[in-house]
């Protein structure tokens, strides 16, 4: 029997799938645990069309990711820390404080997104930025000592 998976089920299928089973299995285990109802033709297109808008919805996404990418690439960020005449940071750089000089530029980053390896000094540092669909921005975070 043919049925439409209305949840993911381990070594059966994903949300979405139109998968094959035994017809007990479906009449006695899915259907009244709501896991899944009968594939009909009807159902079969309702699917495929969730399936067309959830593909349009990703690729809509993964342009602004790519757009987002385009825009923080190479993008110069200056950051104020309190540090020592030598130029050493009395705290290791927050990756909060960078996300929100960010957003002062207008960039909505997400501070766990941003891959700064425990910044300890004054200058100019590579700042990497993971976004969705895998994607990577590199910024140039440069820190400048807070006046006194």
């Amino acid at each position: 029997m043919k049925v439409i998976l209305l949840k993911t089920i381990k070594n059966i299928g994903q949300e979405g799938d139109i998968k094959e089973v035994a017809i007990g299995y479906a009449r006695n285990f899915l259907f009244p645990q709501k896991m899944a109802v009968e594939a009909t033709a009807d159902k079969i297109k309702e699917v495929e069309a969730k399936r067309a808008k959830k593909a349009q919805a990703a690729e809509a996404d993964l342009v602004k990711a790519q757009e987002l990418v385009n825009k923080l690439e190479g993008q110069a960020i200056e950051i104020s820390a309190r540090a020592s005449d030598e130029g050493t940071l009395y705290g290791a750089l927050p990756t909060a404080k960078i996300a929100a000089a960010l957003k002062a530029k207008g960039f909505d980053i997400d501070k766990d997104s941003i891959k700064a390896s425990h910044i300890k000094e004054l200058g100019e540092h590579d700042v990497a930025i993971d976004l969705e669909h895998g994607l990577q921005a590199r910024i140039n975070l440069i820190i400048n000592q807070e006046k006194k």
